[in-house]
C-alpha cells in the first residue's frame, strides 16, 4: 500500500470514528493537516465515492464474517425437504459440466504435442 492510500485511509478512519461523513474535501482537509502534501486528489476522491452510504464502523466490525454468505439452511421437516431437494439438481449441474471437461482432454492433442 503506498503512502496515499495509507494516508486516505487512516483520514477515513478518523472521520468514521467521529460519525462525520467522509467525503473527499473532508479526506483532504485532514491529509493536509498532517502535512502531507504529496497526496493526489484522486485517492481522496476514489475512497470518498467507495465509502460513500457505507458505516464504515459496521464494516470494520464484520471484516471476518464473509459478507456476502447464503442464508442460512431452514430446519424443519417440509422445509429441509425442500431444501435438500433443490440442491440435488445443482449436484446434476456439476456432475454434468465434470463430465464436459474430462470430453475435452480426449481430443487427441495437448500442449506439448
Amino acid at each position: 500500500m503506498s503512502l496515499s492510500e495509507l494516508a486516505v485511509s487512516y483520514a477515513a478512519l478518523i472521520l468514521a470514528d467521529e460519525d462525520i461523513d467522509i467525503t473527499a474535501d473532508k479526506l483532504q482537509t485532514l491529509i493536509k493537516a498532517a502535512k502531507l502534501d504529496d497526496v493526489e486528489p484522486i485517492w481522496t476522491t476514489l475512497f470518498a465515492k467507495a465509502l460513500e452510504g457505507k458505516n464504515v464502523k459496521d464494516m470494520l466490525l464484520n471484516v471476518g464474517s464473509g459478507g456476502g454468505a447464503a442464508a442460512a439452511a431452514p430446519t424443519g421437516g417440509a422445509a429441509g425437504g425442500a431444501a435438500a431437494a433443490a440442491d440435488e439438481p445443482a449436484k446434476e449441474e456439476e456432475k454434468k459440466e465434470e463430465e464436459k471437461e474430462e470430453s475435452d482432454e480426449d481430443m487427441g492433442f495437448g500442449l506439448f504435442d
